[in-house]
């Protein structure tokens, strides 16, 4: 069949196998240019939600930068020959088999993260993988990259949902169709206790806190083990919708959860073992084209993080967190070493919250209207961001031509 881009209301419903095999294969490829294995880099590493986004770029960075084996983590829909997969299944498998070619061991499981179940199965994974690789089973880096709208508690089967609303009162900004370049003021009512409730059960820290008890129940924590949460702080403009609304407050649980591991990890008396929350740029995911003022806010930072030679993808970010953060010679040796704000968290999105950088953004989105949105925003670039992540609008992808969804090339 010939696969066009499906997509309705800023939701793309479709992918496509080639499109997003090159694309995994070019994070590849920048990952092995750009870091290489060195003392205290991880060996062996676990990434919960490893299919799309910074999760993927995690694990691809880990395996091909650092050549360590991987379990990975996610749920994602298969393919058929009637019926293309979803991005994360292609890019799952597209990392087996190059993975595969390059002699790194990799395992990945498909299934419910937040389940006790698959925590198991991923303790088994852990050390048939080890095994494989010929090294001790011990996780010396856990990635938790969850991103999820729902999660059922495996404690009491109760099933809980995100959502994304400010607390209070209702919130109104500017938003952008990146298809058609229209303006518009979207909004949201505000959360209930409920909802509240319910968002922080979904993205707070109460599953990262659960697999950290579960493998070192296990035993499958190296004496250097490091493990990372991944959060987003943004401009004052979106922190009605995004840090103090819902998801804001289940990204302070986040946080809560990174000082109660660390507190654990200390009580085990093994010094080296640490958690972090890393803050990191804003970027388009298959979500963020749907929330209030973030694509208009993106688009109008794109184009002056270009402009200024700043901007970064998901896999330049997670080489920089490696390379200059977790595993800079510093920090390889003492985890005290890493990088860290005030109040403990690595910052990823220092780039983007530069003084300049903010103060020229916030001056476009004063500037950009519905006549010049194509030259003084990047909303073509947000597009192609947008699509790529489902394998469309990738160069060198014939895209009039038919393929078979359930083919990987």
């Amino acid at each position: 069949m010939v696969l066009k881009p499906m997509i309705r209301n800023n939701i793309c419903l479709n992918s496509h196998p080639q499109g997003c095999a090159k694309v995994v294969r070019g994070e590849i490829e920048y990952a092995a240019r750009n870091l290489v294995p060195q003392t205290g880099s991880p060996r062996l590493a676990l990434v919960v939600g490893c299919s799309t986004g910074y999760g993927l770029a995690s694990r691809v960075a880990a395996a091909f930068g650092y050549r360590a084996a991987t379990v990975g983590v996610s749920l994602e829909k298969p393919a058929s020959a009637a019926k293309p997969g979803t991005p994360g299944w292609y890019n799952n498998r597209v990392f087996e088999l190059e993975a595969a070619n390059a002699g790194v061991s990799a395992k990945t499981l498909d299934g419910d993260a937040f389940s006790f179940e698959m925590k198991a199965a991923a303790a088994a994974a852990v050390r048939e993988t080890a095994a494989a690789a010929g090294i001790p089973a011990q996780i010396d880096l856990l990635v938790y990259s969850l991103a999820s709208p729902v999660r059922t508690d495996p404690r009491n089967g109760v099933m809980y949902k995100s959502v994304i609303k400010p607390i209070g009162e209702a919130y109104r900004g500017k938003t952008l169709d990146m298809l058609t370049g229209k303006i518009t003021v979207a909004g949201a009512e505000p959360a209930t206790e409920e909802e509240i409730a319910g968002a922080i059960k979904v993205m707070g820290g109460e599953d990262w806190e659960l697999w950290i008890e579960a493998l070192e129940k296990e035993g499958l924590l190296s004496p250097s083990f490091r493990t990372v949460a991944y959060t987003y702080l943004g401009p004052e403009l979106s922190w009605p919708i995004y840090k103090n609304g819902a998801i804001g407050r289940a990204k302070e649980d986040l946080e809560r959860a990174a000082r109660a591991i660390n507190s654990r990890l200390a009580r085990q008396g093994v010094g080296a073992r640490r958690a972090w929350v890393s803050v990191n740029k804003a970027l388009v995911t298959r979500a963020s084209a749907v929330i209030p003022v973030i694509p208009f806010y993106v688009s109008c930072l794109f184009k002056v993080m270009k402009e200024k030679g700043l901007h970064e993808g998901c896999i330049e970010q997670i080489v920089r967190l490696y390379r200059d953060r977790l595993y800079s010679p510093e920090g390889a040796r003492d985890p005290d070493a890493v990088p860290v704000d005030s109040e403990g968290r690595i910052r990823l999105d220092d780039w983007e919250m530069r003084e300049d950088v903010q103060q020229e953004t916030l001056a476009r989105m004063e500037t950009v209207t519905e006549e010049n949105v194509f030259t003084a925003s990047d909303i073509q670039g947000f597009k192609h961001d947008f699509l790529e992540a489902h394998g469309f609008d990738v160069p060198g992808v014939d895209y009039d031509r038919e393929v078979d969804p359930s083919v990987i090339l």
